[in-house]
């Protein structure tokens, strides 16, 4: 891999790692750097982690510290390259975040009663926005995935299929009169009718995918492109 690109990866790497850090510091805390309303999560602080915001945030926090470490190790000299496993990770926690900033930018933040950018106040600001976008653009732009197949996007799904499977298990064990309170279906997907899962979570893999395969696609495009 091109030193100059894995050095630029490293530094985002680092970047991910300390905004992930302020984030989960001001969610514990209560901590805020922006005035105004805001559309907050009505749930105890360790409760959040039920939501699959904070968990793929969580999880790209973690594979970005890895990244770190494994790119330290060669810049330095110590290790050849990177393990291909590696690199499968990365996909899926970078995947589970896209799907966030899409679900956060296209529904939620068109549905919230306090406005579009109340769900973009303070740690949200990095949970839905920041670190999404920068964690797509390390992947695509100078993370080196030529170890990736492309046959690999499908376990980027991984990540969001057992939070599915938590997801729809509450959903129908708290089923009443063919309603589920919004205190168990806090993403709002079945208020309309519970039959709504058929059509919503199909929906949901097909984007995961997507998100997925456009990753892929960008990375190596670009890498081809580099090549010419």
């Amino acid at each position: 891999m091109n030193k100059s690109k894995m050095k630029i990866a490293f530094i985002l790497n680092i970047i991910i790692i300390l905004m992930t850090i302020f984030s989960f510091v001001m969610m514990f805390t209560g901590f805020k750097f922006m005035s105004g309303p805001e559309t907050t999560i009505a749930s105890s602080t360790v409760g959040r982690f039920r939501f699959f915001t904070i968990d793929s945030n969580l999880l790209m926090g973690i594979t970005a510290l890895i990244f770190a470490i494994q790119e330290w190790k060669v810049l330095t000299g110590r290790q050849k390259e990177i393990n291909r496993r590696f690199y499968v990770y990365k996909l899926m926690a970078t995947c589970a975040v896209g799907l966030t900033f899409m679900i956060v930018f296209f529904y939620l933040g068109r549905i919230t009663p306090n406005g579009f950018f109340s769900i973009y106040m303070n740690q949200n600001l990095f949970f839905h926005g920041l670190i999404p976008l920068l964690s797509m653009i390390n992947f695509v732009l100078y993370e080196k995935t030529n170890k990736l197949w492309m046959r690999h996007t499908f376990m980027s799904m991984l990540p969001v299929c057992l939070y599915a499977i938590y997801y729809v298990t509450n959903i129908l064990i708290h089923v009443e009169n063919n309603h589920v309170s919004p205190v168990y279906d806090w993403y709002w997907f079945v208020q309309k009718g519970v039959f709504k899962i058929i059509i919503i979570l199909p929906l949901i893999f097909v984007i995961t995918y997507l998100i997925g395969f456009t990753l892929m696609r960008l990375n190596k495009r670009r890498s081809v492109l580099k090549e010419l």
